[in-house]
């Protein structure tokens, strides 16, 4: 619409230099026609104008109440767009850095993500560690003040202003989760989730919380399944299913004197029965998450693990195979899951959480 009165505008424009002649036709007795000059009217650019005015004004008004800052010429938005408000924002925490100094945040989850608002920051993950970041300045008392963003592996977004200090007040820091931080939690009330791609359209958050309440729970659902060799026991206590994810609920208890160290733990695909002189073909199956993974099990204790994994079935004529190794050892453990244990996964319907 509005295109259509530039266009008619500017046409006006054009032709308002020419005049428009009125004229008079009569005719005589003998039908003679006789022709006479009445008036001679000018459009004029002003007029164009008035006119072009008039008939904006009759279309959508601007509403400057929206935007009360930006009521001035040259507004792209005009008032049409709906301003953020408090409650959709995250707030920051603060952050202190200096040039001399490395400032260390601990998270609790592994960071899959870290952007930073200005070349006056260096960040990166700690040696090892994959839920340290370690943050210092690469200028000496940059004035302005930037922020920097992290999201890691259960979900979590955490943002942060940054300021540079001479000597900051705090140099080590831990951060939270909203299942501890309870009331004060750094979230809006219908907070957005962040999901990430090895998980498809399950939240992190709710992957965790499900590991959780299973680990909690402790409740063993499998009792035919395990191994128990030289003093140790490898248990599968339960199999779970949630949307497009396989929890599996492995125990592993210690009753010798000498500790158990974990080296690694596999689950793959293999087949039944292999022939004499046939190449053994065997499908690794990788956990997408773990929770509560014990690396060493002291004499006489015992440690809960939860694998979550992308659903799966296996034929009949194959097994799934979990293998725990021991480092440095010979105590391995394994046990064998059938295709008919496998859909008779339990289905999670509830969580406790405590």
């Amino acid at each position: 619409m509005r295109m259509k009165k530039y266009f008619v505008m500017m046409l006006a424009l054009a032709m308002g230099v020419c005049a428009v002649k009125a004229q008079e036709v009569k005719t005589d007795e003998n039908n003679a026609v006789k022709v006479r000059k009445v008036s001679e009217v000018k459009v004029t650019e002003k007029d164009v104008r008035d006119a072009a005015g008039e008939s904006a004004t009759e279309g959508l008004p601007l509403r400057k109440d929206v935007y009360p800052l930006q009521g001035e010429e040259g507004d792209l938005y005009h008032g049409l767009s709906r301003k953020l408000t408090f409650e959709r924002m995250i707030p920051p925490h603060g952050l202190e850095v200096t040039y001399g100094k490395t400032v260390h945040i601990l998270f609790p989850a592994a960071v899959r993500y870290v952007d930073l608002g200005s070349p006056n920051l260096i960040a990166g993950k700690a040696d090892g560690a994959e839920n340290v970041i370690r943050v210092k300045a690469t200028v000496k008392d940059f004035k302005s003040e930037t922020n920097m963003s992290v999201i890691t592996e259960d979900g979590a977004f955490y943002t942060f202003n940054v300021k540079y200090a001479e000597e900051p007040l705090l140099l080590n820091v831990e951060m939270c989760d909203f299942i501890h931080e309870g009331s004060s939690v750094n979230r809006p009330n219908n907070a957005q989730e962040i999901y990430l791609k090895e998980l498809g359209s399950e939240s992190p958050m709710l992957v965790r919380l499900i590991m959780k309440s299973i680990h909690k729970r402790d409740k063993r659902e499998v009792k035919h399944i395990g191994c128990k060799r030289f003093g140790i026991q490898y248990l599968l206590k339960g199999i779970y299913a949630h949307n497009d994810l396989l929890y599996f609920h492995t125990q592993t208890r210690n009753q010798s004197n000498v500790p158990f160290d974990v080296n690694f733990i596999t689950f793959k695909i293999v087949d039944k029965k292999v022939m004499k002189r046939t190449a053994i073909q065997e499908q690794v199956v990788f956990p997408l998450r773990a929770y509560n993974y014990v690396t060493r099990i002291a004499g006489k204790k015992s440690a809960c693990t939860v694998f979550a994994m992308s659903k799966f079935t296996i034929p009949d004529d194959k097994c799934l195979v979990v293998e725990l190794c021991e480092q440095n050892g010979g105590r391995h453990q394994s046990f064998v899951i059938e295709n008919e244990d496998l859909v008779r996964a339990k289905v999670i319907d509830e969580l406790k959480v405590l």
